[in-house]
């Protein structure tokens, strides 16, 4: 069994997801289902076959969710004893040495990461090479044009 490492929000989204496919998008989709086979001939009922298939992306959203919540490993970083340090869940402020531009990130699960909300996946290039570091350490990043350098700022727990 591999474990899902989420931070505690990301659970949340996974669990309130969750509870929406099988509330709302479940029903909808067998009264959809329904409705098309009262249009009787299901072999050219083009409704039919959308609701199957959409029957279909719910289930399988729905047990994709259930096993990665049944498998995740909720971390918050709060009660990490990291002593300043870059692990899971933290946010790091970071200095692009070349351009001297600041960035935030925060470390994430695969699910979480969302680049334009400033959620870096764990295994990223960019977290791998700050996972352990600290407050003014400088980190070497291989990105497609070549290797980056970030100074870390700040480390927080949020």
């Amino acid at each position: 069994m591999i474990k899902v490492p989420l931070t505690v929000y990301g659970a949340d989204l996974l669990k309130e997801e969750l509870q929406r496919l099988k509330s709302v998008e479940r029903p909808d989709v067998i009264a959809a289902i329904a409705e098309a086979r009262s249009h009787g001939d299901l072999s050219e009922n083009a409704e039919y076959d959308a609701a199957k298939e959409r029957q279909s992306f719910v289930e399988g959203r729905i047990a994709e969710l259930e096993g990665k919540l049944s498998n995740a490993q909720i971390i918050n970083p709060l009660e990490l004893d990291a002593d300043g340090r870059v692990v899971f869940g933290a946010t790091v402020e970071l200095m692009d040495l070349e351009s001297e531009e600041t960035v935030v990130y925060q470390i994430v699960g695969d699910d979480e990461a969302d680049i334009k909300v400033g959620k870096v996946s764990v295994n990223s290039p960019i977290a791998r090479a700050l996972i352990g570091k600290e407050a003014g350490d400088v980190a070497e990043v291989m990105a497609p044009g070549g290797i980056r350098e970030y100074e870390i700022l700040d480390v927080k727990y949020i």
